[in-house]
């Protein structure tokens, strides 16, 4: 009599839980036992199959990123990220910010290019077109490496968004209402700051401090008009069944040009100028020009070359959210957000630019108006935990934006802990944002106390980094008995030069050497001690 076998039980590497439908998930499977040649296999958690599927797991990477620092510039960055694995090469190309303008955060959008699962290489705004190109080249890279087969999973979730709240996040805005806006410098201040006010009441998002807050800005009609007549277009010409006046204010960026636009015209054009679009292309300068391009300059810098409005459109990336840190705190106004937004205008030859959301913001919505927002979570910038924790607070021009929510935040939950607050701008008569509020919280005691610097006062420029020295032994007087610290402005300039003074102050006034100090505030920032909010 035969005895009848059973065939062998199926092995099991990616669990039922992990997303991947089940075909993808059987030929995963199969993919997987086959590669590893298990004998027996043990279902892996979700995060280890999509960690194997993606290629993150088992890559000998230690979890420690020293480029994740926004003051670094991308050749730094990449620098320390040489011989790490491409996910972690791709971390290191961003801005380090963890801003969420992307829809993830830094190592998570690493994760997601390296892991197939986002096509899209040009979402991280603060990095611009130097992170955009560097992700190209290494998923490039990522190409050669896989060579031509991909799984399933890969190909069909490619640029997927990722699903949130309404309202939470970049794929899925919600609308908010534009209340007001005021100037926030007086008469013979070289900048405009304005503080802008939208009513939540019917958005359905609530925020915390700490928080920033995403605006979906349209183009500004003059610049898209300026467009359309050098491209030799009509403003109606059907694109993608829109106008072509809504498209270029609506759906697409206009700065900076981006490589698939030199692509393009390096297609429609000829001789000299083909040879000048395919260097462009190719991250070269051959004018010397290359960091003013935008769109419309770039049309201008080719004229009578003219792509048609479809390829034109098609070569264009998408228009992207703007973020902004929240400068007001729900438990104190609730159903109402507020921000603090310089204007960006300048000139390049003889053509005014402008920035797109904060000249939004400053001139082409009304109250009443609405449009598309959401709520960015924080990553690593909040209250402490303990209300009675003091905090320092460093935040010069626009930079008090979080640091305003904050007091007002400690104000309405009647928090104990003592407030202190460097500000600085360039003139005290012209440039003291939020002056009567301040002063009134420094009446009241809520303000313990309030640090001022100004850069234009005086002969010489004096610095919020040149205030937190002079007052040194005070603020390490604040830092020993468990002081929060937090930074809010500049990246590359301001950012710094506040570490290296409190460096400087830990070594002076804590009695350490000056490595003894880089290695105190470096302890601060891993116990969550010493906050950025920098861009």
């Amino acid at each position: 009599m035969n005895q009848i076998v059973p065939p062998p039980a199926r092995l099991e590497v990616i669990p039922e839980s992990a997303p991947f439908s089940d075909s993808q998930r059987a030929w995963l499977n199969g993919f997987l036992v086959g590669l590893l040649q298990l004998d027996g296999a043990v279902p892996l958690s979700p995060e280890q199959g999509i960690a194997l599927v993606s290629g993150t797991a088992g890559d000998g990477d230690d979890g420690e990123a020293p480029w994740h620092d926004q003051t670094m510039a991308i050749a730094e960055r990449m620098k320390l990220a040489e011989g790490r694995p491409l996910r972690r090469r791709m971390m290191a190309a961003m801005a380090q910010q963890d801003c969420g303008q992307c829809g993830y955060n830094c190592n998570d959008y690493a994760d997601a290019i390296a892991g197939k699962s986002e096509a899209r290489l040009n979402l991280c705004v603060p990095g611009g077109k130097e992170t955009a190109r560097m992700l190209k080249s290494l998923y490039e890279e990522l190409d050669r490496a896989a060579g031509t087969a991909k799984p399933a999973a890969a190909a069909s979730s490619a640029g997927t968004p990722i699903v949130t709240s309404l309202g939470r996040s970049r794929d899925n805005p919600t609308l908010a209402r534009f209340v007001s806006r005021r100037l926030l410098n007086a008469p013979g201040s070289e900048k405009e700051t304005w503080h802008v006010e939208f009513d939540l009441s019917e958005s359905g998002i609530d925020y915390v401090v700490g928080d920033s807050f995403g605006v979906f800005a349209s183009n500004d009609l003059g610049l898209v008009d300026q467009v359309i007549a050098v491209l030799g277009a009509s403003h109606t010409t059907q694109v993608n069944g829109k106008p072509l006046r809504d498209v270029l204010r609506d759906d697409v960026s206009l700065s900076p040009a981006p490589d698939t636009l030199f692509e393009l015209l390096s297609f429609v054009s000829g001789g000299a100028l083909r040879e000048k679009a395919r260097a462009l292309a190719q991250g070269e300068d051959p004018d010397g020009d290359a960091a003013n391009l935008d769109v419309l300059a770039t049309l201008q810098k080719f004229i009578g070359v003219r792509p048609h409005p479809e390829a034109f459109v098609e070569a264009l990336e998408p228009l992207q959210p703007r973020l902004y840190s929240i400068s007001s705190s729900h438990n104190a106004t609730p159903g109402r957000l507020s921000l603090t937004v310089d204007t960006v205008r300048y000139v390049i030859g003889k053509r005014k630019r402008l920035g797109l959301a904060s000249t939004f913001l400053a001139e082409r919505v009304e109250p009443g108006d609405t449009f598309r927002v959401y709520v960015q979570k924080a990553h690593g910038f909040a209250l402490p935990d303990d209300p009675a924790t003091p905090i320092i607070m460093i935040g010069p021009g626009t930079g008090i934006a979080p640091f305003r929510a904050f007091l007002h935040d400690r104000g309405a939950t009647k928090a104990s802990g003592r407030n202190w607050l460097f500000f600085g701008h360039q003139r005290s008569d012209c440039d003291f944002f939020y002056a009567d509020e301040l002063n009134g919280m420094k009446t009241s005691g809520l303000l313990t106390r309030l640090s001022l610097a100004w850069s234009r006062d005086g002969e010489t420029k004096f610095y919020v980094q040149d205030r937190m020295r002079e007052v040194g032994r005070d603020l390490w007087t604040w830092l020993a008995e468990g002081a929060h610290v937090y930074v809010c402005g500049d990246a590359k300039r301001m950012a710094r030069d506040v570490e290296r003074a409190l460096v400087d102050i830990v070594a002076q006034f804590g009695a350490r050497t000056t490595d003894e100090a880089v290695s105190f505030v470096a302890d601060l920032k891993k116990r969550g001690r010493y906050q950025q909010d920098v861009y």
